[in-house]
């Protein structure tokens, strides 16, 4: 008789997943890194935009296109593959994702213009879109028994840990070591193959593994009783990434301007702190509620807009640094709390296509307002766009912020009844 579905802190396990490679835990912590390595290596060429700019005389126009470009493969990985690893398993679709990741960097060290820089940025996205649905699942499947809430969290936490490290790590690189353009690719490469090894050994999790490859593009689906609430919190991931988006591709050009430096390393530092402040913050608030986390995230996101609207006025670095780290803090708890909020409207055998349908939204955000910014630039400045841009994101967090209150309260009154 065949063996039962195994379930574990109400996660329907398939008897592949117990099988055979590594434990439980090593496998939930290998998912993280990978998270981790491929958001630092999506950071990477921001620290590296001002020097392509000088190299290569590109305008702000294209370094937003080109990042923009990395926002749409990532889309169109999603949509084809966003809910492949619901049947063929979490394991071939990450090992697949992490040697195209692999495959970016090589073209990434060899570029010598825009064109393989064009071709490089979109094997990344390729590579994350493939890779993200597989991760986002896993990470929550894989959570340790006695602290079930771990797997959203580092699914939230992962990015901005990435994208801190690799801001900071890339100008590092650019400002002091040989060859910047050259050597950040490189080390990727090996961290990238050392974790392909362990994604080959790691164990299956996922609950209907083991099904034929189908790429089928397919709709973005929410359960239809989660649906109203989806549309609520996706209006905070739009927020979240909006900043994201602005900051990865235009961030630091502004900083150097601001800064009126010609370190490379300011640039790649105004990325880790966006992303530094983000991390603390949701480390600080991992038990706080999930709709509580995404409220207090939200005043942190308007504050630190209006500060940063407050810096570009005065034209003071100092506090534009200030604003960026209280800015950080609010995008990184927004973030977390509807990502926790997001996360429990799925059921297991649709968790991969649900997660994908978050970073659809999430993508979109973090693409299209940078294109339009790096539009914008060449027209009316940096300064001006700056401002424009951090006004309209300040009303569309105004707007989250009154529908998650609403839903909040809608809530707890349920929650009264029961």
């Amino acid at each position: 008789m065949a063996e039962s579905p195994k379930t574990t802190t109400g996660i329907t396990v398939h008897p592949a997943a117990s099988a055979a490679g590594a434990p439980r835990g090593s496998g939930f912590w290998l998912v993280g890194a990978v998270l981790v390595l491929l958001m630092l290596s999506s950071s990477v060429p921001s620290a590296l935009y001002v020097l392509y700019q000088q190299e290569w005389g590109l305008s702000s126009g294209m370094i937003t296109v080109v990042f923009a470009l990395y926002a749409v493969t990532v889309l169109a990985g999603l949509l084809l593959f966003g809910s492949l690893s619901d049947t063929l398993g979490r394991r071939p679709v990450l090992g697949a994702g992490l040697v195209l990741a692999i495959v970016s960097m090589a073209l990434f060290a060899g570029a010598d213009g825009l064109g393989l820089l064009l071709a490089a940025r979109a094997v990344q996205g390729l590579a994350v879109g493939l890779a993200t649905g597989a991760m986002g699942a896993a990470l929550l499947e894989l959570s340790p028994a006695s602290k079930p809430a771990l797997g959203a969290q580092v699914n939230s936490a992962g990015p901005t840990v990435g994208i801190g490290l690799g801001g900071i790590g890339a100008g590092l690189l650019v400002q002091y070591a040989p060859a910047p353009t050259v050597l950040s690719y490189l080390l990727l490469v090996g961290a990238f193959a050392v974790t392909l090894v362990g994604v080959v050994r790691m164990r299956e999790s996922a609950p209907g593994a083991g099904g034929r490859f189908r790429v089928v593009p397919h709709r973005i689906r929410v359960p239809e009783g989660a649906r109203g609430r989806f549309a609520v919190l996706v209006l905070t991931i739009v927020a979240v990434w909006s900043v994201g988006g602005f900051y990865l591709s235009l961030g630091p050009h502004l900083a150097l301007s601001l800064l009126e430096s010609t370190n490379y390393l300011v640039g790649g530092a105004t990325v880790a702190l966006l992303a530094g402040a983000a991390t603390v913050a949701q480390l600080m608030l991992g038990g706080t509620p999930a709709l509580r986390t995404a409220v207090l995230g939200l005043f942190g996101l308007l504050a630190g807009l209006g500060l940063v609207l407050l810096a570009l006025g005065l034209g003071s670095a100092a506090v534009f640094l200030a604003a960026t780290a209280v800015l950080g803090s609010g995008w990184g708890a927004a973030f977390l709390g509807s990502f926790r909020a997001l996360s429990a409207l799925a059921e297991p055998a649709h968790r991969g296509e649900l997660t994908a349908a978050v970073y659809v939204f999430a993508y979109l955000a973090m693409s299209v307002p940078a294109v339009l910014a790096g539009m914008l630039t060449n027209i009316h400045g940096l300064h001006r766009t700056s401002v424009g841009f951090m006004a309209a994101v300040a009303g569309v967090c105004a707007l989250a912020l009154l529908a998650t209150l609403r839903l909040a309260a809608r809530t707890r009154a349920e929650e009264g009844t029961v």
